[in-house]
Protein backbone atom coordinates (compact mmCIF):
# COMPACT_ATOMS: atom_id res chain seq x y z
CA UNK A 1 0.00 0.00 0.00
CA UNK A 2 0.75 3.21 -0.61
CA UNK A 3 3.07 5.51 2.28
CA UNK A 4 3.57 8.87 2.80
CA UNK A 5 4.69 10.78 5.81
CA UNK A 6 1.74 12.94 6.44
CA UNK A 7 -1.33 12.44 3.98
CA UNK A 8 -3.15 15.30 2.23
CA UNK A 9 -6.46 14.28 1.53
CA UNK A 10 -8.51 15.57 -1.39
CA UNK A 11 -12.40 14.14 -1.48
CA UNK A 12 -15.69 13.77 -3.40
CA UNK A 13 -18.59 15.43 -1.67
CA UNK A 14 -22.00 14.13 -2.67
CA UNK A 15 -21.76 10.02 -2.07
CA UNK A 16 -19.21 10.79 0.16
CA UNK A 17 -20.02 12.89 2.64
CA UNK A 18 -23.32 14.11 1.78
CA UNK A 19 -26.40 11.93 -0.21
CA UNK A 20 -29.21 13.57 -0.82
CA UNK A 21 -28.70 16.79 1.63
CA UNK A 22 -28.04 14.57 4.54
CA UNK A 23 -24.65 13.59 6.25
CA UNK A 24 -23.55 10.50 5.86
CA UNK A 25 -23.02 8.57 9.02
CA UNK A 26 -19.92 9.02 10.24
CA UNK A 27 -18.56 12.00 7.76
CA UNK A 28 -18.76 14.58 10.63
CA UNK A 29 -16.13 12.53 12.81
CA UNK A 30 -13.97 11.96 10.21
CA UNK A 31 -13.91 15.82 9.18
CA UNK A 32 -13.26 16.65 13.11
CA UNK A 33 -10.41 14.15 13.03
CA UNK A 34 -8.77 16.01 10.31
CA UNK A 35 -9.44 19.05 11.53
CA UNK A 36 -8.02 17.84 14.83
CA UNK A 37 -4.74 16.47 13.63
CA UNK A 38 -4.24 19.90 10.84
CA UNK A 39 -4.45 17.54 8.14
CA UNK A 40 -4.83 19.25 5.02
CA UNK A 41 -7.73 18.41 2.91
CA UNK A 42 -10.10 19.94 0.48
CA UNK A 43 -13.85 18.89 -1.01
CA UNK A 44 -13.40 18.37 -4.71
CA UNK A 45 -17.16 18.47 -6.47
CA UNK A 46 -18.07 18.78 -10.19
CA UNK A 47 -20.97 20.58 -9.10
CA UNK A 48 -20.45 24.46 -10.81
CA UNK A 49 -23.79 25.81 -9.39
CA UNK A 50 -22.91 27.28 -6.16
CA UNK A 51 -19.83 29.54 -4.95
CA UNK A 52 -18.05 28.12 -1.82
CA UNK A 53 -19.97 30.40 0.45
CA UNK A 54 -23.00 28.79 -0.61
CA UNK A 55 -21.83 25.23 -0.24
CA UNK A 56 -20.60 25.85 2.92
CA UNK A 57 -24.57 26.47 3.86
CA UNK A 58 -25.50 24.18 2.68
CA UNK A 59 -22.31 21.10 4.12
CA UNK A 60 -23.65 23.26 7.49
CA UNK A 61 -27.36 22.70 6.98
CA UNK A 62 -26.53 18.82 7.44
CA UNK A 63 -24.12 19.70 10.18
CA UNK A 64 -21.01 19.52 8.29
CA UNK A 65 -18.63 22.61 9.21
CA UNK A 66 -16.25 22.87 6.40
CA UNK A 67 -14.22 26.12 5.90
CA UNK A 68 -14.57 28.03 2.51
CA UNK A 69 -11.18 27.56 1.68
CA UNK A 70 -11.40 24.18 1.97
CA UNK A 71 -13.81 23.89 -0.97
CA UNK A 72 -12.98 23.37 -4.76
CA UNK A 73 -15.17 23.22 -7.54
CA UNK A 74 -15.28 23.04 -11.34
CA UNK A 75 -16.58 26.39 -11.39
CA UNK A 76 -13.40 27.58 -9.62
CA UNK A 77 -10.73 25.24 -11.56
CA UNK A 78 -12.23 26.41 -15.10
CA UNK A 79 -11.95 30.14 -14.14
CA UNK A 80 -8.49 29.62 -13.26
CA UNK A 81 -7.59 27.67 -16.07
CA UNK A 82 -8.73 30.16 -18.54
CA UNK A 83 -6.91 32.81 -16.78
CA UNK A 84 -3.86 31.05 -17.07
CA UNK A 85 -4.40 30.36 -20.67
CA UNK A 86 -6.19 33.75 -22.02
CA UNK A 87 -5.87 36.83 -18.39
CA UNK A 88 -8.09 39.04 -19.01
CA UNK A 89 -10.35 37.52 -21.52
CA UNK A 90 -13.90 37.58 -22.62
CA UNK A 91 -16.31 34.69 -22.33
CA UNK A 92 -20.47 34.07 -22.89
CA UNK A 93 -21.20 31.96 -20.06
CA UNK A 94 -24.28 29.50 -19.33
CA UNK A 95 -24.22 28.93 -15.55
CA UNK A 96 -25.46 29.96 -12.29
CA UNK A 97 -23.75 32.40 -9.62
CA UNK A 98 -20.68 29.90 -8.95
CA UNK A 99 -19.50 29.96 -12.03
CA UNK A 100 -20.38 33.76 -13.31
CA UNK A 101 -18.96 34.64 -9.78
CA UNK A 102 -15.11 32.51 -10.49
CA UNK A 103 -15.43 33.75 -13.45
CA UNK A 104 -15.05 37.47 -12.68
CA UNK A 105 -12.99 36.76 -10.14
CA UNK A 106 -10.63 35.35 -12.28
CA UNK A 107 -10.69 38.77 -14.40
CA UNK A 108 -12.69 37.70 -17.27
CA UNK A 109 -15.35 39.99 -18.80
CA UNK A 110 -18.72 37.80 -20.08
CA UNK A 111 -20.09 39.02 -23.03
CA UNK A 112 -22.34 37.84 -25.74
CA UNK A 113 -20.29 39.87 -28.38
CA UNK A 114 -17.74 38.36 -30.26
CA UNK A 115 -15.98 35.99 -26.81
CA UNK A 116 -12.89 34.18 -26.95
CA UNK A 117 -14.57 31.77 -24.85
CA UNK A 118 -18.01 30.18 -24.44
CA UNK A 119 -18.18 28.55 -21.32
CA UNK A 120 -20.83 26.03 -20.45
CA UNK A 121 -21.57 24.83 -16.46
CA UNK A 122 -24.68 24.09 -15.03
CA UNK A 123 -27.77 25.87 -14.19
CA UNK A 124 -31.67 24.77 -12.85
CA UNK A 125 -33.27 25.83 -16.02
CA UNK A 126 -31.18 25.40 -19.58
CA UNK A 127 -32.71 28.41 -21.62
CA UNK A 128 -33.20 27.82 -25.51
CA UNK A 129 -32.31 30.91 -26.39
CA UNK A 130 -29.05 30.85 -24.64
CA UNK A 131 -27.56 27.66 -26.04
CA UNK A 132 -28.81 28.85 -29.26
CA UNK A 133 -26.44 31.93 -29.10
CA UNK A 134 -24.15 29.73 -27.63
CA UNK A 135 -24.07 27.61 -30.60
CA UNK A 136 -23.76 30.41 -33.06
CA UNK A 137 -20.96 31.83 -31.02
CA UNK A 138 -19.35 28.83 -31.49
CA UNK A 139 -19.86 28.42 -35.12
CA UNK A 140 -18.26 31.65 -35.31
CA UNK A 141 -14.88 30.90 -33.38
CA UNK A 142 -15.28 31.05 -30.10
CA UNK A 143 -13.61 28.33 -28.29
CA UNK A 144 -15.87 26.14 -25.99
CA UNK A 145 -15.02 24.90 -22.72
CA UNK A 146 -17.37 23.02 -20.30
CA UNK A 147 -16.86 22.87 -16.29
CA UNK A 148 -17.52 19.45 -16.36
CA UNK A 149 -18.68 16.10 -18.60
CA UNK A 150 -21.55 14.63 -15.88
CA UNK A 151 -24.17 14.04 -18.08
CA UNK A 152 -26.80 13.99 -15.08
CA UNK A 153 -27.33 14.86 -12.47
CA UNK A 154 -29.81 14.15 -9.54
CA UNK A 155 -32.77 15.92 -7.97
CA UNK A 156 -35.47 14.15 -5.68
CA UNK A 157 -37.74 13.63 -8.86
CA UNK A 158 -34.88 11.67 -10.51
CA UNK A 159 -32.59 12.84 -12.87
CA UNK A 160 -31.93 15.50 -14.40
CA UNK A 161 -30.27 16.99 -17.86
CA UNK A 162 -26.44 18.10 -17.07
CA UNK A 163 -23.31 19.89 -18.66
CA UNK A 164 -22.43 17.05 -20.60
CA UNK A 165 -25.72 16.48 -21.91
CA UNK A 166 -25.79 19.95 -22.99
CA UNK A 167 -22.53 20.25 -24.50
CA UNK A 168 -23.37 16.96 -26.51
CA UNK A 169 -26.26 18.88 -27.92
CA UNK A 170 -24.16 22.02 -28.72
CA UNK A 171 -21.35 19.57 -30.29
CA UNK A 172 -23.73 17.68 -32.25
CA UNK A 173 -24.52 21.67 -33.69
CA UNK A 174 -21.47 23.01 -34.21
CA UNK A 175 -19.11 20.26 -34.85
CA UNK A 176 -16.96 21.18 -32.48
CA UNK A 177 -15.84 19.42 -28.66
CA UNK A 178 -15.92 20.84 -26.04
CA UNK A 179 -12.85 21.12 -23.28
CA UNK A 180 -14.02 19.74 -19.72
CA UNK A 181 -11.86 20.70 -16.97
CA UNK A 182 -13.79 19.32 -14.45
CA UNK A 183 -13.31 14.95 -13.06
CA UNK A 184 -12.09 12.71 -14.64
CA UNK A 185 -9.46 15.38 -16.18
CA UNK A 186 -6.74 15.12 -13.64
CA UNK A 187 -6.14 18.82 -14.51
CA UNK A 188 -8.76 19.25 -11.90
CA UNK A 189 -6.82 17.62 -9.48
CA UNK A 190 -3.92 19.24 -9.74
CA UNK A 191 -5.60 22.46 -9.60
CA UNK A 192 -6.76 21.37 -6.27
CA UNK A 193 -3.71 20.38 -4.73
CA UNK A 194 -2.34 24.38 -6.22
CA UNK A 195 -5.01 25.25 -3.95
CA UNK A 196 -4.23 23.75 -0.99
CA UNK A 197 -0.44 23.37 -1.62
CA UNK A 198 -0.32 19.69 -1.31
CA UNK A 199 1.94 17.53 -3.59
CA UNK A 200 1.12 14.51 -5.51
CA UNK A 201 3.02 12.01 -4.04
CA UNK A 202 1.50 12.30 -0.68
CA UNK A 203 -2.25 13.11 -1.24
CA UNK A 204 -4.80 10.38 -1.80
CA UNK A 205 -8.19 11.02 -3.66
CA UNK A 206 -11.57 9.64 -1.73
CA UNK A 207 -14.41 9.15 -4.05
CA UNK A 208 -17.51 7.17 -5.02
CA UNK A 209 -16.98 7.13 -8.67
CA UNK A 210 -14.63 4.85 -10.58
CA UNK A 211 -15.25 6.86 -13.65
CA UNK A 212 -14.61 10.10 -12.06
CA UNK A 213 -12.91 10.06 -9.02
CA UNK A 214 -10.82 7.32 -8.82
CA UNK A 215 -9.50 7.81 -12.63
CA UNK A 216 -8.60 10.91 -12.28
CA UNK A 217 -6.91 10.48 -9.03
CA UNK A 218 -4.62 7.89 -10.57
CA UNK A 219 -3.92 10.27 -14.15
CA UNK A 220 -2.89 12.87 -11.88
CA UNK A 221 -0.42 10.41 -9.32
CA UNK A 222 -2.75 10.23 -6.18
CA UNK A 223 -3.36 7.31 -4.16
CA UNK A 224 -7.22 6.81 -4.60
CA UNK A 225 -9.87 5.34 -2.05
CA UNK A 226 -13.36 4.16 -3.37
CA UNK A 227 -15.81 4.51 -0.99
CA UNK A 228 -19.70 1.85 -1.42
CA UNK A 229 -21.74 5.11 0.39
CA UNK A 230 -22.43 6.60 -3.36
CA UNK A 231 -22.36 5.21 -7.10
CA UNK A 232 -20.09 2.92 -7.79
CA UNK A 233 -20.12 -0.80 -6.20
CA UNK A 234 -17.74 -3.82 -5.87
CA UNK A 235 -18.70 -5.14 -9.68
CA UNK A 236 -18.74 -1.87 -10.82
CA UNK A 237 -15.09 -1.90 -9.98
CA UNK A 238 -14.29 -5.05 -11.77
CA UNK A 239 -15.69 -3.56 -14.62
CA UNK A 240 -12.43 -0.92 -14.98
CA UNK A 241 -8.66 -2.03 -16.04
CA UNK A 242 -7.90 -0.07 -12.98
CA UNK A 243 -8.16 -0.48 -9.17
CA UNK A 244 -8.50 2.35 -6.34
CA UNK A 245 -5.55 1.59 -3.89
CA UNK A 246 -8.15 0.74 -1.11
CA UNK A 247 -11.79 0.09 -0.95
CA UNK A 248 -13.84 1.05 1.80
CA UNK A 249 -17.92 0.94 2.82
CA UNK A 250 -17.78 4.60 4.07
CA UNK A 251 -15.04 7.58 5.36
CA UNK A 252 -16.18 6.19 8.57
CA UNK A 253 -14.01 3.19 8.27
CA UNK A 254 -11.24 5.72 8.31
CA UNK A 255 -11.81 7.38 11.53
CA UNK A 256 -8.91 7.13 14.34
CA UNK A 257 -6.23 6.08 11.49
CA UNK A 258 -6.16 9.38 8.79
CA UNK A 259 -2.97 9.57 9.72
CA UNK A 260 -2.16 5.92 8.39
CA UNK A 261 -5.70 5.13 5.99
CA UNK A 262 -3.57 2.24 4.64
CA UNK A 263 -2.41 -0.05 7.54
CA UNK A 264 -3.80 -3.29 7.33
Amino acid sequence: MPQAAQWSYLMDMDGVLVHEEHMIPGAGEFIAELNERGTNYVVVTNNPIYTRRDLRARLLATGLDIAEDRIWTSALATARFLHSQRPGGTAYVIGEVGLTTAMHEAGYVLTDRDPDYVVLGETRTYSFEAITTAIRLIDKGARFVSTNPDATGPSRQGLLPAAGAVAALIEKATGKKPYFVGKPNPLMMRSALRAIGAHSESTLMIGDRMDTDVIAGLEAGLATILVLSGISTLNTVEQYPFRPSLIIDSVADLIGHTADPFRS
